[in-house]
């Protein structure tokens, strides 16, 4: 039995905590980041959803790549724009 669709299946699942974070960086972040953080979000559910059969365990790469760049940007808007709660 197959199960090529697993892989990918596990990318987007891991996806919607992702969008939980980006929402909840509102609290610490200004408005327009959050409309950012959430078309970067869109951006990789499409990119997932075109690589489900093509690249199926590069799917597993985007959550990780969207929680890094997640810390990242908050980590410097906290370091150098003084973004606090």
């Amino acid at each position: 039995m197959r199960l090529r669709w697993l892989p990918p299946s596990i990318g987007i699942a891991c996806l919607l905590p992702l969008l939980y974070f980006y929402i909840a960086s509102g609290l610490v972040s200004p408005g327009w980041a959050v409309v950012t953080f959430l078309v970067l979000w869109v951006v990789l559910l499409a990119l997932a959803i075109a690589w489900f059969k093509r690249r199926p365990y590069a799917v597993l790469a985007l959550p990780v790549a969207g929680f890094a760049v997640w810390f990242l940007a908050l980590w410097a808007g906290g370091t150098f724009l003084g973004w606090t709660p």
